[in-house]
């Protein structure tokens, strides 16, 4: 169609292009409600994962917090 084509060390590949297959796969069966269900609720609890850890981590990452008190040793205090 286009023409002469480079050689390739490899016979199939140079014919993979007109190979057809005359057998169909297997049609998909659908997911049941309850493997449904499931993959709701993993991915619910994954969001639900992320989004705690952030509102939890975002106090600490914040620059201008600084804790209301800093905890002292006795000795620095000179007891």
């Amino acid at each position: 169609m286009f023409g002469r084509r480079e050689p390739v060390p490899f016979a199939f590949i140079a014919e993979a292009d007109r190979f057809r297959s005359n057998v169909t796969p297997p049609p998909r069966q659908r997911a049941s409600a309850g493997e449904l269900a499931g993959r709701w609720l993993i991915g619910l609890t994954v969001v639900a994962g992320l989004v705690g850890s952030l509102l939890i981590g975002t106090p600490a990452l914040s620059a201008g917090s600084s804790p209301a008190h800093t905890q002292q040793s006795d000795a620095s205090q000179g007891r």
